[in-house]
């Protein structure tokens, strides 16, 4: 479905989230059982920070394009737009300029920004990528691409990048780490806040128009 208006937003930000917050509370809950063994218990939460960190992953990803799409339906020139989304509109013409050692290749950079600015935007599909590995830099990297405040999770790196990030890698390369119930259960309260937190500034950059210059 395409995103036209605030409340298709909201809603397909909902919908997704809501799905994997159930999923995450199931994990949660077997977690939390008493009648299971040690070996087991040690098992679930194995799996359960890998879910926590692809849940947390795939909606940071998912959000961040359904903002950009919802933009991209707007209409708007690339004079309306905000910095951060004209240079995500610029991004293909800006790469080629760097990718070369011609000075013309910036001719057409220049000509843009002279006469084609009240051109109707053309932004790119699904163009936000955590590289599958949402480290705290690149989430940061998405924030200022969106224009959201990244100060909110500026003291939450070591949890992202050691806590969820590089304890999903060693799990899932197949090494053997033992993570306690207390440190999965305390990830969990963290994740599921950062999920509410970035649908939130989402939610609010639209309302405001913040993706307006």
């Amino acid at each position: 479905m395409s995103i036209r208006t605030v409340e298709q937003l909201s809603d397909k930000l909902s919908d997704d989230l809501s799905w994997r917050k159930k999923e995450l509370t199931e994990v949660k809950s077997l977690v939390e059982s008493k009648n299971i063994s040690e070996q087991r218990h040690r098992a679930l939460i194995r799996s359960g920070v890998c879910i926590l960190y692809s849940h947390w992953e795939g909606f940071v990803k998912f959000a961040a394009n359904s903002y950009l799409e919802y933009v991209r339906l707007q209409r708007l020139t690339y004079r309306e737009l905000s910095t951060n989304f004209l240079a995500l509109a610029m991004k293909e013409k800006l790469k080629e300029a760097k990718d070369t050692n011609k000075p013309s290749i910036y001719i057409p950079v220049c000509d843009f920004f002279l006469s084609e600015l009240d051109q109707r935007c053309s932004l790119p599909k699904d163009l936000i990528s955590t590289a599958s590995n949402l480290s705290s830099d690149i989430l940061k990297e998405i924030t200022d691409l969106l224009g959201i405040d990244f100060s909110h999770y500026s003291t939450k790196s070591v949890l992202i990048d050691t806590k969820l990030l590089k304890t999903r890698n060693t799990i899932a390369h197949g090494n053997y780490l033992i993570f306690d119930i207390e440190e999965y259960i305390e990830l969990h309260k963290e994740v599921i806040n950062m999920l509410d937190l970035f649908r939130n500034q989402i939610e609010n950059a639209v309302i405001r128009k913040e993706y307006l210059q």
